[in-house]
């Protein structure tokens, strides 16, 4: 019985990415991917700018591109939209409304 609990257990740790209204949220240094590559489209965060607040840095200026997944597309043709924010959290406001879209189609 102990071996069928570990399993669901093991399953939950493989998907551990912090999400955002139900989609994953992946950072690599200064990009953030939002959405799962399994689906058709996905969200590109560059943060292009930081600013100090207190002792904490934050994105000032973000570049937000909603892609497709697809990697027999090439690199330039992948971006279907592109748009550029003043911080993270307008920048995550349209990259959710643009991936509901595009999904939805």
């Amino acid at each position: 019985m102990s071996e069928q609990k570990a399993a669901p257990k093991a399953k939950q740790e493989k998907s551990s990415f912090p999400t955002y209204k139900g989609k994953p949220l992946v950072r690599s240094g200064d990009t953030i991917y939002y959405g799962s590559m399994k689906d058709k489209y996905v969200i590109k965060i560059d943060v292009k700018t930081k600013k100090k607040v207190g002792d904490l840095e934050v994105a000032d200026k973000v570049t937000v591109q909603l892609m497709y997944t697809d990697p027999e597309i090439r690199t330039r043709k992948q971006i279907v939209k592109t748009s550029e924010k003043n911080g993270l959290y307008l920048a995550l406001d349209i990259a959710e409304a643009w991936l509901t879209r595009a999904l939805a189609e």
